[in-house]
């Protein structure tokens, strides 16, 4: 390609793309604002009038090129090859809104804008007799399907997981688990603005243990007053709290403060030595463990209010 070639080349794909990217919005907006006033009768008025004239336009890119382009030697030829760039283009524009619409990013609102040229100046590039216009048009397309593909929605995936674990741990002061008791399992997490909750169940159903760490309600643990039916609550010197309820056999809760929370373990399974050992084992909640308790979908969040 000689260099006067070359530049009436360069200069009909910018025409395209400029015209495209001034085109394509207009027509949009013109069909959403038509939609949302006049329905589906005044939607295909405008798409009647809008679609040529913006084929017109297209078909005006092809007269620098009509000595290059054999599809743009006559007003005709250049017809046919403005509405086979139309709707190869719009193809590829719907591609891209199709990856949009799946959280792929595709830049702030003036790059996308600029973006809507670029599938018609592609389609108008495979149409330019020369090899590396061509293999560039391909590169393009390639890179085009790898990112709407692979890449953008690969990257909107960790991109909402590292939100969805932000906003887990958005109180990492309240975020403590302890050692999965032998036998048992995480059956359910809960997070809220002011406590973790976490049950463990064993394999067969038949026990459980519950951790909960809240925020503090009050200077230092004390027993509800008044009791409880059917509960008996102690502190012991330590300022550990002792609750049991629905005795004899009922549900043992031992509960101290660690660090700015206050921690819970219950179970009618085991006895004060097993969930004082189980205190023993407190901890904050790790990167790992949380992944696992995302993946195995066990974890909920609860909105404040």
């Amino acid at each position: 390609m000689t260099s006067s070639r070359g530049a009436q080349t360069a200069l009909h794909l910018f025409l395209v793309w400029a015209t495209m990217v001034a085109a394509v919005p207009t027509l949009g907006f013109w069909l959403l604002v038509t939609a949302w006033g006049g329905g589906a009768g005044a939607v295909m008025l405008a798409l009647a009038l809008g679609v040529p004239l913006t084929v017109g336009l297209l078909a005006t890119t092809g007269i620098p090129v009509r000595a290059v382009v054999p599809l743009c030697g006559s007003v005709s030829q250049r017809l046919g090859w403005a509405v086979l760039v139309f709707v190869l283009g719009t193809l590829g524009v719907l591609a891209g809104l199709a990856a949009y619409s799946g959280d792929v990013d595709l830049g702030s609102a003036g790059t996308r804008v600029a973006l809507t040229g670029v599938p018609y100046a592609v389609a108008a590039a495979f149409f330019v007799p020369n090899r590396w216009v061509r293999l560039g048009a391909v590169a393009a397309l390639a890179a085009a399907v790898a990112y709407g593909g692979f890449i953008g929605p690969t990257q909107s995936r960790q991109r909402q997981h590292a939100a969805e674990v932000a906003r887990y741990r958005e109180h990492p002061e309240l975020l403590y688990v302890i050692a999965t008791p032998p036998g048992m399992r995480v059956a359910r997490a809960e997070v809220g603005p002011a406590f973790f909750y976490v049950e463990y169940h064993s394999v067969q159903q038949d026990a459980y243990v519950a951790l909960a760490v809240r925020s503090p309600l009050t200077p230092k643990l004390q027993c509800p007053k008044p009791v409880e039916k059917e509960m008996a609550c102690t502190v012991d010197g330590h300022g550990e709290m002792r609750t049991l309820r629905d005795f004899p056999g009922g549900v043992i809760t031992l509960t101290r403060r660690y660090r700015n929370a206050e921690v819970a373990v219950s179970s009618k399974m085991l006895d004060e030595p097993g969930l004082r050992h189980l205190l023993h084992t407190l901890h904050p909640l790790s990167d790992t463990e949380l992944e696992e308790l995302m993946r195995e979908k066990v974890i909920d969040q609860r909105a404040a209010g």
